[in-house]
């Protein structure tokens, strides 16, 4: 008799034929977006998500999905959610995922129950908040996902703004542009005692032409470099240092008295050279 049937028992029961109006929808809908994703993943990612869902729902609790019994569910929409994120998905794409499944719930639910208008109401309010619970996850991992993929994105910028390369055999020459912040010098301070300690390189020129301005606590890091350079048996030489950012060293009252610093990139390789007893000599050719 309509209106008996539990909405677990009806959801399990039509788990099928929900998947195929829940795929309907989906692929109907302008948020589709087939050059991200193509409709066999999707019908796969559906499939599981909708089977961990009627799987929670039949446990018959309807509301929390902080419970155990909700895990699955939690775990595969955080997946989908990020995986989108990471793909190139709009926050508004990414959410129609979910509320599409509410959709086409609430049409088998009108379906079953349209002819019992209280009970019909009741189940349709149940299943609202409960989807809409889900889809608050789809947002807030959707959001985690695109901070982490934005935070991989500077740190390959960072890295391909401050390489690290082989000036010469015991020589390394680290050239700095843009930004020179102090969580910047610390990643550059910690990539490069690496690479000493990898190559056992004994001179590190610091290159700083392309750096604007340089603070008191970048000036520390700088010093702490060197030092941190010294303690593993090598030197750091910078250079580069413009006036302006001289100027600023001085006013600042900084004392780098204790660096060895050199004006151009060129100094800092003939002084390296000079280091490892090295001389560069002019070939002669036969006339």
């Amino acid at each position: 008799m309509a209106g008996e049937m539990s909405v677990q028992d009806l959801l399990a029961s039509k788990e099928k034929e929900l998947l195929e109006t829940w795929m309907t929808a989906q692929t109907a809908d302008a948020a589709l977006r087939a050059d991200l994703l193509s409709v066999d993943d999707l019908r796969k990612q559906s499939i599981e998500f909708l089977r961990a869902f009627v799987q929670a729902m039949a446990s018959g609790n309807l509301g929390d999905i902080a419970q155990p019994e909700y895990a699955k569910v939690r775990d595969t929409l955080k997946s989908i959610s990020k995986s989108r994120a990471t793909q190139g998905f709009t926050p508004s794409e990414t959410a129609a995922y979910i509320f599409s499944l509410k959709d086409s719930i609430l049409e088998l639910l009108q379906a079953e129950f349209g002819g019992v208008p209280d009970r019909l109401n009741t189940e349709v309010i149940r299943i609202s908040k409960l989807l809409d619970k889900l889809g608050l996850i789809t947002f807030e991992e959707y959001t985690r996902g695109r901070e982490e993929t934005v935070k991989e994105q500077q740190k390959s910028i960072l890295e391909m703004s401050s390489p690290i390369v082989t000036l010469w055999e015991k020589i390394l020459a680290v050239p700095i542009i843009g930004l020179l912040d102090s969580r910047r010098t610390q990643q550059i301070m910690e990539e490069l005692l690496q690479t000493i300690v990898q190559t056992g390189s004994k001179v590190a020129v610091i290159d700083i032409t392309g750096v604007g301005v340089m603070d008191t606590l970048v000036s520390t890091h700088l010093i702490k470099t060197a030092s941190a350079v010294k303690l593993l048996g090598a030197e750091a030489v910078i250079t580069g240092i413009r006036p302006e950012v001289a100027q600023t060293v001085v006013h600042l009252g900084v004392d780098l008295g204790g660096l060895v610093t050199r004006a151009s990139m060129a100094d800092g390789l003939a002084y390296a050279f000079t280091k490892l007893g090295l001389h560069v000599v002019e070939k002669k050719t036969d006339a």
